[in-house]
Formats: C-alpha cells, sequence, structure tokens
C-alpha cells in the first residue's frame, strides 16, 4: 500500500506554469463518482459521463522502479479518482509497444491517456496519438470528443515535467489527473525523405547532445549519472561539423563548426540541463540552439550555465525562434547523430518543425 503520508497529505503543483491554450471549457470532476461533466463558455452543463483513463506503465522504467512505484499508488489513484471511474492500466512490453497501446485505446474512446515514467514512455504515447501523418480519431465519430495526454513522471530524467515545475511525485499527479484541467500543447515532427514522421514533444538534438544520448541509454541502470557517463563516451572521438541549415524554408546557410543543435518544444533535456530555455510547448514555435567551435574543456567551464539555462550569453551559442527548420551536414558522412526525447533516430539529414496547439493535454 502507498504510505498514508504520500497520500493524506496532498498539497496542488504550485509552481508557475508557462503560458499555453487553454481550451474555452473546463472539466470539473465528481471525485466521488469519476464522472466528468463539460460546460460551455456560459456555464452550461453539455454533458455528463464516466471517465475512461488509460494508463501506460514502463515496468521496466528506473530500472525497475517505475513499476514498484505504480503498484504502491494504484490503489489511492483508484480511490481518489472514484469507483466508477474506468480505469485501465497497460503495461508496456518492449520498444514501441506504448504507440500501438495508446492508439487502440484513442480508436477505443478514451478520454485521456496518461504516460507513467520518463521520457521515453511519454515519447512512446505521444507518438500513438498520430497514425500516418494524421492525428488518431475514435472509431464512434465523436467529433467533440478527443482523448488528453496525461503524465505521471516516474522515470530517470522526467524531463518534460521540469517545464511545467513538476515534481516526481505521483500524488500531485493523480491530483492534476482528478482535476482534469485541459490544455493545448505544441508537437514538433521530424520529416526523413524514405520514412514515417516521427513526432517528439520535449526536445530533439543533433550531433554531440544526440550521440551522448545514444550512450546514456545504455547505463540507465546508474540514474542520472547515465548522462555523464554518455557525454563522456560522446567525447571521445567527437569532430564539429559544418551543416547547412534552412530555417522557415528560406535560403540554406553554412553553420561552420557545429558541436551540438537542439530544437526545443521544451526546455530541459539530460537530466535537467536547460537547454533551451525560452522555449514554451504551447507557442506555436520551437526554439533553436546551436553551439559551435565547442572544446571539451568548454562543456567543463560551462557546464553550470548550460543547466541554469544562462549559456544563451557564452560566446559561439546561438538561439532562434522557428517553425521549421532542416539541416544537413556539407560532408554528408551520413553520420551525424539524431534524436529526440531521448531516443535514437538515426542520422542526418532532418526536417524538424511544428504542429501548433496538436495535442489537449492534462496539465
Amino acid at each position: 500500500m502507498l504510505r498514508s503520508n504520500c497520500c493524506i497529505s496532498i498539497r496542488p503543483c504550485t509552481a508557475k506554469q508557462p503560458s499555453f491554450h487553454r481550451l474555452q471549457h473546463s472539466i470539473s470532476s465528481s471525485l466521488s463518482s469519476g464522472r466528468i461533466t463539460l460546460h460551455g463558455g456560459d456555464g452550461s452543463v453539455s454533458s455528463s459521463r464516466v471517465r475512461d483513463l488509460v494508463f501506460v506503465v514502463n515496468p521496466q522504467g528506473a530500472n525497475g522502479r517505475t513499476a514498484k512505484e505504480w503498484k504502491k499508488l494504484l490503489p489511492y489513484l483508484r480511490s481518489r479518482l472514484g469507483e466508477d471511474c474506468n480505469i485501465k492500466e497497460s503495461l508496456t512490453s518492449g520498444p514501441s509497444h506504448a504507440i500501438d497501446i495508446t492508439r487502440e485505446a484513442i480508436r477505443d474512446g478514451a478520454d485521456a491517456v496518461i504516460a507513467v515514467g520518463g521520457d521515453g514512455t511519454l515519447h512512446e504515447v505521444v507518438n500513438g496519438f498520430f497514425w500516418e501523418g494524421k492525428p488518431v480519431s475514435n472509431l464512434n465519430g465523436e467529433a467533440s470528443h478527443s482523448a488528453a495526454l496525461g503524465l505521471i513522471p516516474l522515470g530517470t530524467g522526467s524531463d518534460f515535467a521540469r517545464t511545467f515545475g513538476w515534481k516526481n511525485d505521483p500524488c500531485e499527479a493523480v491530483e492534476r489527473i482528478a482535476k482534469g484541467v485541459r490544455s493545448r500543447v505544441d508537437v514538433g515532427v521530424i520529416d526523413h525523405e524514405g520514412s514515417d514522421l516521427h513526432y517528439f514533444i520535449n526536445v530533439a538534438d543533433v550531433h554531440l547532445s544526440a550521440k551522448a544520448g545514444f550512450y546514456a541509454s545504455k547505463y540507465k541502470k546508474f540514474g542520472s549519472l547515465c548522462y555523464v557517463i554518455g557525454a563522456l563516451q560522446a567525447f571521445m572521438g567527437h569532430h564539429n561539423r559544418d551543416m547547412r541549415i534552412k530555417v522557415n524554408g528560406g535560403e540554406w546557410e553554412i553553420y561552420p563548426q557545429v558541436t551540438a543543435l537542439c530544437v526545443g518544444n521544451a526546455k530541459y533535456f539530460g537530466g535537467g540541463m536547460k537547454i533551451t530555455p525560452n522555449a514554451v510547448p504551447g507557442n506555436g514555435n520551437l526554439e533553436v540552439v546551436v553551439l559551435q567551435d565547442f572544446k571539451w574543456y568548454d562543456f567543463i567551464l560551462k557546464l553550470h550555465k548550460l543547466y541554469n539555462g544562462t549559456h544563451l550569453s557564452v560566446n559561439n551559442v546561438s538561439s532562434t525562434s522557428v517553425q521549421s527548420i532542416e539541416i544537413e551536414e556539407v560532408s554528408e558522412s551520413g553520420s551525424i547523430y539524431v534524436q529526440s526525447d531521448g531516443e535514437h533516430l538515426g542520422f542526418l539529414p532532418r526536417k524538424f518543425q511544428v504542429l501548433p496547439g496538436a495535442i489537449d493535454m492534462i496539465s
């Protein structure tokens, strides 16, 4: 059972929220019954029904800690959301399984799909909201009904949650789900000729940081230390590369000696590094931060700035707000890593663009 000091002393998250699009209706929940009532702008009641909630749990997350925390949380979650609330737990069995679970849940008319785990689980759930370049819709044909995205952050990094000031506190997350307030958030999409579209909600990145993330994924058993180990391994044999970049469909420009390039829909990656500090996941833009001609000692000397988000004032660091950006390596070696939300996607070239207000999120 969940410890009483966790379940009884619940405080709503008071951290300052970033600005993003609010829906024109609110969702009030009867916690004793698990029913929701939609109120229009004039206060009128439009419908009342039982909520169908699907919780996608990665039992292997955080070296198995996610599964343990979920088992502790489940009895409290059921009591908090109400006996009449339809709660379904779906445990993932391997890579991409969360994508399939999410698509099936949305097609079956789920009110919300909640990712339980870290950024990797959230990443897959977000991708499950889309199919063949379009949003997945429920098979009942209810145009007014759309599934919301929820999050109980229990992973190693949980970087996306940091943008909203959310802690790795499952009870606070249940409070958000109980209240059911929805907000529109943007989603990034990555395009590569000959491949399916890929979606991200946090940060996508290129070259050194993406390579570090690739190696870090092999050391998750060390917790947050995996990011340090991954970075050290990525530095071995690293060379800055010249890149061609096109912003918002404009002209190609050469960016010499690129060390890393990050495309942020949200602010944090790599276990708390505030890499794209001006990103807001609801303003219709992506923030692009480019680090050029960095040496290994630059990271050591400026690491604190990267973590607190003050690195934009450093020499050889630039930032811009975009709706789309295309990136190619000048030498076309095919060896420049690309990742999104900590998931390895392959190598350049790639096109990144934003889908404004693409998903309703429980916030």
